[in-house]
């Protein structure tokens, strides 16, 4: 778990950054604030999961933060198709995000077999 909400946190950062430079440099606001909210909504729900009421509980925060992260991939393509991004940008999000959203999906699998849920 700790390597997944490290990366996150990380890749949450990553966002950060790349929302102030589409902002300052590329003057877009509409597009980078999406990105913006659901990448760093990930690592705040992983982190809500940690507090988790139940194993059930567990696994629908941690589905809701994959739901993000595959959001934020939609994003991140959007972004450099209307060439916001460039392709060495896209590239690091899109491998960074698309690592994050393996690790939730393995957790969540894991979880539902290990506790029958």
């Amino acid at each position: 778990m700790s390597v997944v909400k490290d990366k996150s946190f990380t890749f949450a950062i990553q966002i950060v950054d790349t929302y102030k430079f589409l902002t300052d440099n590329k003057k877009e606001y509409i597009l980078s604030k999406q990105l913006l909210r659901s990448g760093t909504a990930i690592r705040a729900l992983i982190r809500e999961a940690q507090n988790a009421e139940s194993k059930a509980d567990f696994v629908h925060k941690m589905g809701i933060a994959q739901k993000e992260c595959d959001e934020t991939i939609y994003w991140i393509e959007l972004l450099k198709e209307t060439e916001y991004l460039d392709i060495n940008k896209f590239k690091t999000l899109h491998y960074n995000a698309t690592e994050v959203l393996k690790m939730l999906r393995s957790i969540i699998v894991t979880t539902k077999k290990t506790y029958n849920l």
